[in-house]
């Protein structure tokens, strides 16, 4: 037996996305006969039909499924150790697929990212930008060789994706300069039903954290007044600025908007026990992988940067959680 190789398995791969020998050979720039007869070996090699041909159509056999299936699995690691052996070269090139939560990377990784590019100019960087969950389902099915998320992991995927702290950030409770709260430095944790709020999408990690925070305040979700729902820190940011309620955000957002005095940051304090505690809204910036794909070598060296700078960020970070 001759076995199959390679360019058969890509052949047939272009024709069962297609449905089409002739789109096939247009995508792989060859010729048509060159895909039949690829499709033709493969089917006589192991004496089994992979497409029905119905007149000038073809449909995909149960046959023809499982292949797709297992030859996209061997075309993809073939990918990645071809990608960890050019890596070899002194990290000289490379390109390196980053997924990260909106808050992360608009404004912690990008500085991370240059650091990194300073020592390795040669190196790629592709980094998607999307929520908590959508980086957390695209790290477990090998979209991304790290994602950095603000949130938490679903438990459905919490098997699949190991956890690492590697910064850490506040959640602020603001309002802007119409709101009646501006000109108070408090307000204790019942006062919290009593204004609308602006607030992220779920499966935002921003979101997530404020609702952790709302639970252990004793609040339910539902008992606050969300009048405005956005999929963006920048328009939930600005919606509160321009005086629509208050809304739970991240300190890193808006470090310029308290220097201009548009936003202003409300203290909650809780007096449930009889005591007036502040209280604080911190996360854990976590870096997520796979725990069993395949690492290549500048993905291991980009998690070794951020946990070194994540100790460069101490002295600025908070130390712990407190809620």
């Amino acid at each position: 037996m001759a076995g199959m190789t390679l360019e058969q398995l890509r052949i047939f791969l272009a024709v069962a996305e297609h449905l089409h020998f002739t789109r096939a050979a247009e995508m792989l720039y060859i010729t048509q006969p060159a895909v039949s007869a690829a499709i033709q070996s493969l089917e006589q090699e192991y004496g089994v039909k992979l497409f029905h041909r119905i007149g000038r159509h073809i449909e995909i056999t149960e046959a023809g499924k499982l292949l797709q299936m297992e030859a996209q699995k061997i075309l993809d690691h073939v990918s990645l150790s071809e990608r960890g052996l050019r890596e070899l070269n002194n990290l000289q090139r490379g390109e390196l697929k980053l997924g990260s939560s909106l808050t992360i990377g608009n404004y912690w990784l990008p500085s991370k990212i240059s650091d990194f590019q300073r020592q390795y100019p040669g190196i790629k960087i592709n980094c998607t930008l999307a929520n908590t969950e959508e980086i957390c389902v695209g790290t477990a099915t090998g979209q991304f060789d790290l994602g950095l998320i603000e949130g938490d992991v679903k438990p459905a995927l919490a098997s699949s994706l190991e956890q690492e702290i590697v910064g850490s950030d506040r959640l602020q409770i603001v309002v802007g300069k119409s709101h009646p709260w501006y000109e108070r430095a408090e307000i204790t944790i019942q006062e919290l039903t009593q204004t609308a709020w602006v607030m992220r999408e779920p499966g935002s990690g921003t979101q997530q954290r404020f609702e952790s925070a709302l639970q252990n305040w004793g609040i339910n979700l539902s008992e606050l007044n969300a009048i405005l729902v956005f999929t963006s820190g920048e328009m939930t940011k600005a919606a509160v600025e321009s005086g629509v309620g208050a809304t739970g955000i991240s300190e890193l957002m808006v470090k310029k908007e308290l220097q201009l005095d548009t936003l202003r940051t409300i203290e909650v304090i809780d007096n449930r026990n009889g005591s007036s505690l502040t209280t604080e809204i911190v996360r854990h910036f976590l870096k997520l992988k796979h725990r069993h794909r395949f690492q290549t070598t500048l993905s291991k060296v980009f998690e070794k940067m951020l946990l070194l700078s994540m100790f460069d960020d101490s002295s600025s970070a908070p130390s712990e959680f407190k809620i």
